[in-house]
């Protein structure tokens, strides 16, 4: 596993990568890093791990071992309770579970959103969404709120305000969980489309171990809470990846290894 060996920092951090050594190409480290909530829950122990420039990194685990936890702390939404945490740009995408739109807006206003809590201008931020939209199969829904949208285009919405400030990491949080079957595998290679014209660091949490296969380069698999990286399983598959590549007998090994690691905590 790609991970730099650090002393426990006596007051946990939030980084900027740069200014640490050793960090070329890196976009996101977490070294040694642990939280524990205020009613002593320990939601991580010892976590270490890289994300780097251009990559996508899938986490899978059973539910309640802190994958969210991973992408809040960071986030910045919530700190660790020890170890550190580094990255390169603090201009990070977030897509969530949800996608947390406010009904009373168009797509349009929905994607400005970000950028005019930013400050931006109202002619550049209607650029910056324009832009986004475009890029995410949006054009010609504009003027729909999202009471009129299904669930996959909702999502797109979402990946679409995130994209308005040109964040260089992308965290996911299970955007596709909800889904069905057939929308959430077109939306994976939607989402394989963009990190191929875009190639920006990504973070994607899911509980699906074909998601995980599909869209990452490498998976990390962790335990029961408290979590930590059990294993990292590297998808020996290149970019771009055809929808059919799930049918593929390489492909059903590499997700037997995850589900394998899996299961040999849970058993």
């Amino acid at each position: 596993m790609s991970s730099r060996r650090a002393a426990v920092q006596p007051t946990p951090d939030i980084v900027a990568i740069s200014s640490k050594t050793g960090s070329a190409g890196v976009a996101l480290a977490f070294e040694h890093v642990s939280k524990v909530f205020p009613d002593g829950t320990r939601a991580l122990d010892d976590v270490s791990f890289d994300v780097h420039a251009g990559e996508m990194v899938a986490i899978v685990g059973p539910s309640g071992c802190g994958k969210s936890t991973l992408l809040r702390l960071a986030s910045r939404l919530s700190t660790p309770s020890g170890g550190e945490i580094g990255v390169s740009d603090g201009n990070l995408g977030y897509v969530f579970q949800d996608a947390t739109l406010l009904p009373w807006r168009t797509v349009q206003r929905n994607v400005e959103l970000l950028a005019e809590l930013a400050g931006v201008g109202s002619r550049e931020r209607a650029l910056l969404a324009s832009q986004a939209i475009a890029l995410t199969g949006l054009s010609g829904f504009e003027r729909h709120r999202p009471r009129a949208l299904s669930g996959g285009m909702r999502m797109r919405v979402s990946l679409a305000r995130a994209l308005t400030m040109r964040p260089r990491i992308f965290l996911f949080d299970e955007p596709f969980g909800a889904l069905d079957e057939i929308t959430r595998e077109r939306l994976n290679g939607e989402l394989l489309d963009l990190f191929e014209r875009e190639r920006f660091a990504g973070l994607f949490v899911t509980h699906s171990v074909s998601e995980a296969a599909f869209l990452a380069s490498r998976v990390l698999v962790m335990s029961a809470r408290p979590g930590r990286i059990l294993a990292e399983i590297a998808v020996p598959f290149g970019y771009p990846r055809a929808t059919e590549l799930r049918f593929e007998p390489d492909f059903a090994v590499v997700a037997g290894q995850i589900s394998a690691r899996l299961r040999e905590k849970l058993t």
